[in-house]
């Protein structure tokens, strides 16, 4: 180490599959988080410069290298590795007002969902309706009726063009989100309730012809929604299967109250092995890619102010989808992450053994949903216990617990870019938080009684939540598309919204744009 006014020390970069950067060199021990991003992009040598996030043994470097190295202790004679991670080329702001309180529904929302580029909104209630929004004027738009009984479940297609829904009366619905119309006939085969529905992802299929349906009756089918009948049926639970996911590499996976996780070969149903570990019921599942597969061909740093569908022939939307869902999910296998009644989470990697890689513990109640962030580096599940807990993506190492909620937290949802987490609970408030620092960003009060469903649009401009009170409430927020570089302007768009009780409403969203 060598010694001058400063005390300097040397560094070296790599990146998070060990691949070194460079060579070693010396650097000021206060170096900060954006002299670093300097240096690193002009080692990465690329044409356009992108975000990083810098880390040190998992610490991140947030303020210098020098603040980092203090609180780990770290030994600074020898080489200190710094791992770099490229970050979203665009920022989502917070949520920080509520532009709409949408009445229709005449019983509790349970479910809501953003079409993948955001350009639509749909809801399930208990009514039996389903509805659609119209996001410009925020105001209902369709209200698709035909389901008998309580909607339980909502799935949008990847090139969102369609919506399916199933119901407590064991039938599933397709709508079409233009017109508000059904798609075909009723997929009816089911016994008992639809509890999950997963659509093939749109690189491997780009017609999006393919839907997956888990029920309470123990069994999972697979269904051509092109001719409108069942293709597969996948029997092997003895008890109701909670949740469904269909994975980027063509693997199905279903979770059970028979406390086993089976992994399956869509193309053909056959089982390819069960996962065991869970003590009680396995209530949620997510994978590391589920992000990408949901938005499939959209990039929400392309979003507009406008959402719109992604074009295209069906060739480019596979080769776009394709090459995104490759960048998320990287060298390794696509990692699924479970919850369950016992108080834990289970972190597998599926698709090439049946031991999990970690066992996760700490909450003190049940598990409502875990979810992986968009890039897939953190975990975060939502519990009985009032908490929300950030994990480490990739070893299921404890992060921190985010704690505000004075009852249970039903559904989490993050922002695109990965920084933010909405989550809603059962004390009737949404709560944004900030992953960065760990804390409290928004308190987002308004409903009138318990929040069952949330979602954050994937262009990032919207959260839209839902409940025991029938309102569906749409909070505003800000897109910050700001890769590093040329300086950027900001645009003001104005929406007015049409007259509600005698009273019209001008929404301000700025839109930073390069």
């Amino acid at each position: 180490m060598m010694m001058a006014d400063v005390e300097r020390l040397l560094i070296q970069f790599q990146d998070e599959a060990g691949t070194i950067l460079g060579s070693p060199f010396d650097v000021p021990i206060d170096i900060t988080p954006e002299k670093l991003q300097l240096v690193c992009n002009a080692l990465l040598d690329k044409e356009e410069p992108v975000p990083l996030a810098f880390y040190v043994q998992d610490s991140e470097i947030v303020a210098s290298l020098e603040k980092t190295l203090a609180e780990q202790a770290l030994e600074t004679e020898k080489v200190v590795e710094i791992v770099y991670q490229p970050q979203a080329v665009f920022k989502v702001r917070a949520v920080t007002r509520c532009t709409s309180s949408l009445e229709g529904h005449s019983e509790a929302v349970i479910s809501v969902a953003f079409s993948p580029t955001g350009k639509y909104l749909a809801s399930g209630s208990g009514d039996t309706t389903v509805r659609f929004w119209d996001l410009s004027t925020e105001t209902p738009h369709f209200t698709a009726k035909g389901h008998r009984h309580w909607v339980l479940s909502i799935a949008w297609s990847p090139d969102g063009k369609k919506l399916a829904s199933g119901c407590k009366n064991s039938q599933i619905f397709l709508w079409d989100p233009a017109t508000g119309g059904q798609i075909g006939r009723a997929l009816v085969g089911h016994s008992k309730w639809i509890t999950s529905l997963c659509w093939e992802p749109l690189h491997l299929n780009p017609e999006c012809r393919y839907l997956a349906s888990s029920s309470k009756d123990g069994s999972v089918r697979i269904w051509d929604t092109v001719v409108g009948r069942c293709d597969k049926i996948l029997t092997g639970h003895t008890q109701s299967v909670t949740c469904i996911k269909w994975g980027g590499d063509g693997l199905l996976f279903s979770s059970s109250q028979d406390r086993t996780i089976k992994v399956w070969r869509a193309k053909d149903g056959v089982l390819c092995r069960t996962l065991q570990g869970h003590g009680h019921w396995v209530n949620t599942m997510a994978l590391s890619t589920d992000y990408v597969l949901r938005t499939g061909a959209f990039e929400p740093a392309e979003a507009s102010i406008n959402p719109q569908d992604v074009s295209g022939s069906l060739a480019e939307i596979k080769q776009k989808a394709l090459q995104r869902y490759n960048q998320v999910r990287g060298q390794g296998p696509e990692r699924l992450v479970s919850g369950s009644d016992d108080f834990t989470l289970f972190l597998w990697a599926p698709a090439e053994d049946k031991k999990a890689l970690q066992r996760m513990t700490g909450h003190q109640a049940l598990i409502n949903q875990v979810l992986f962030s968009p890039d897939s580096r953190v975990i975060a599940s939502a519990s009985f216990d009032k908490s929300v807990k950030l994990w480490d993506g990739k070893t299921g190492k404890f992060l921190t617990s985010l704690r505000g909620h004075v009852s249970a937290v039903y559904q989490i949802a993050w922002s695109a870019d990965s920084r933010l987490l909405v989550s809603g609970s059962s004390d009737s408030t949404l709560k944004v938080w900030d992953t960065k620092t760990r804390k409290l960003a928004v308190d987002l009060p308004g409903h009138g009684d318990e929040v069952y469903a949330v979602d954050w649009s994937p262009d990032g401009q919207r959260v839209a939540s839902g409940g025991k009170d029938k309102c569906l409430r749409i909070e505003l927020g800000k897109a910050e598309f700001n890769p590093p570089g040329p300086s950027s302007r900001t645009v003001e768009v104005c929406h007015r919204f049409p007259p509600k009780e005698q009273a019209s409403f001008d929404i301000m969203a700025a839109i930073t744009v390069c």
